[in-house]
């Protein structure tokens, strides 16, 4: 039996798992349709941590730990970056949304 996967309606960008979380975590979101994917992550400055890269993605639900977008608390440098809020913005297309994630060591 094969199973149906029903697309969103809408893109949405979830709470990131665990959290607070150290050292990693898993950022969820949902696509209506196909969209090239990034994440971006920011500190309480607004300074750019890190930029993921998930390329052109399908419609469908990135949710799981296999599809969602995961983030290994390393700024560009590979550094591991400090205790303290966050920011994740997800861009799809000309979908954006920015929720707040918490790293505690």
């Amino acid at each position: 039996s094969r199973t149906i996967e029903i697309l969103p309606t809408r893109n949405k960008l979830l709470q990131n798992y665990p959290n607070p979380f150290n050292p990693e975590t898993w950022i969820p979101y949902e696509l209506a349709k196909p969209a090239e994917v990034t994440v971006q992550i920011y500190n309480l400055k607004g300074q750019l941590i890190r930029t993921l890269y998930l390329g052109q993605k399908n419609a469908g639900s990135y949710i799981n730990h296999q599809r969602a977008a995961f983030w290994n608390g390393r700024d560009e440098n590979g550094e591991i970056v400090s205790s303290g809020h966050y920011f994740y913005l997800l861009q799809a297309g000309d979908f954006r949304a920015i929720r707040r994630m918490i790293l505690v060591k």
